[in-house]
């Protein structure tokens, strides 16, 4: 895959430092999370507060988990003069890739506290098979 195009002039200099902006911003104002594992299961934590279970969306497709959401702002003040706000407002989506072991179909998620916690349970390891001895037939 080729990242970088080689162009004459002065222009690419000049464009490089804002290559891949987007992305960057996207994931400074994606919502925090967590990734973690054990021995039975995959866990994806995310912060949301504020952001309705009504609206988030979850999905599980071709081994990626797909959180898509949005937080609303419902209140609207009339003669308040702002000096500043920190808050965030606006959709959001972030994506997964599972490992292999992992069981995409048996997803839960639940959301407590502000914090949308996605637990994805690990297929059960086969038990290892044990050599037969296979009698030979005289034929």
């Amino acid at each position: 895959m080729v990242e970088k195009s080689d162009h004459a002039g002065l222009w690419p200099s000049l464009y490089d430092p804002f290559r891949n902006f987007g992305a960057r911003l996207a994931d400074w104002l994606s919502p925090a999370t967590e990734a973690s594992g054990n021995d039975n299961a995959y866990d994806i934590a995310m912060e949301l507060p504020g952001v309705s279970e009504d609206d988030i969306e979850l999905t599980v497709e071709n081994g990626v988990v797909t959180i898509r959401g949005e937080k609303r702002t419902h209140e609207e003040k009339k003669g308040d003069t702002w000096y500043f706000s920190e808050r965030q407002y606006g959709a959001f989506r972030r994506s997964f890739r599972l490992p292999e072991d992992a069981e995409g179909g048996k997803a839960e998620a639940t959301m407590k506290d502000g914090v949308l916690h996605v637990r994805v349970p690990k297929r059960a390891r086969e038990a290892p098979t044990v050599a037969q001895k296979i009698a030979i037939s005289r034929g």
